[in-house]
């Protein structure tokens, strides 16, 4: 994957290219991502790629999300990019809340390159993932605020520990499972200043398991 400060420059060349007039600058670029500049800067300054933002750009210019992020050559991807693709529900945010059921909301094809089918799971499994977006910061440093994971929807069980999307009480939530001695299940958040809770299985509905997120395969 590119460098941010690569991906920001190829940014430019598209705004530069769509007819901004004089020299590009990061606000632009900030303007273009629907980001405030104070939120520009601290993604600059963390090296942190706003994945939800640059897939909503490429959608509206039209661009390859593969170009972009690998520098890859679009026409190279046709067949599987065409072929392969899962459902990502950009509407949709797991965290401490919310509650939303995705059976019934509005979901978006994303095209899956070749070259990353392998990682979850392979092509007769790619009918089971779905990707969704996070919110907060609960399970930093694992997963960050707007990092889309990739959930197998096929993994209920969650008797071996793991990150879940999971749905209690709380909403619909994305934080580590593990089984306790006595039946119940520890609701765990990597990040150490949330605390951790446990609940019963019967308050716990499992979505599915999460295998990776971009940049990270589980």
């Amino acid at each position: 994957m590119l460098l941010v400060s690569e991906i920001i420059e190829k940014l430019k060349d598209i705004i530069s290219s769509d007819g901004k007039n004089g020299k590009v600058y990061d606000k632009d670029v900030a303007d273009a991502l629907d980001m405030t500049q104070i939120n520009f800067a601290t993604m600059k300054k963390r090296d942190k790629i706003p994945f939800d933002r640059i897939l909503d750009f490429c959608a509206i210019k039209k661009i390859s999300i593969n170009w972009l992020l690998y520098g890859q050559d679009p026409s190279s991807l046709v067949d599987s990019t065409d072929k392969y693709w899962i459902k990502f529900y950009p509407g949709i945010a797991m965290s401490a809340g919310g509650g939303s059921d995705l059976e019934n909301e509005n979901f978006e094809k994303l095209d899956i390159p070749n070259f990353f089918i392998s990682s979850l799971g392979g092509k007769e499994n790619i009918k089971n993932i779905e990707a969704i977006n996070v919110t907060g910061e609960s399970m930093e440093p694992t997963l960050n605020d707007n990092d889309i994971i990739f959930v197998d929807i096929s993994k209920k069980d969650c008797s071996r520990d793991g990150i879940y999307a999971i749905n209690t009480e709380d909403g619909l939530l994305v934080k580590r499972v593990q089984k306790l001695t006595d039946g119940t299940y520890d609701i765990i958040s990597d990040n150490d200043i949330y605390n951790n809770y446990a609940i019963s299985r019967d308050e716990l509905t499992i979505y599915g398991k999460v295998i990776g997120s971009f940049g990270s395969i589980f």
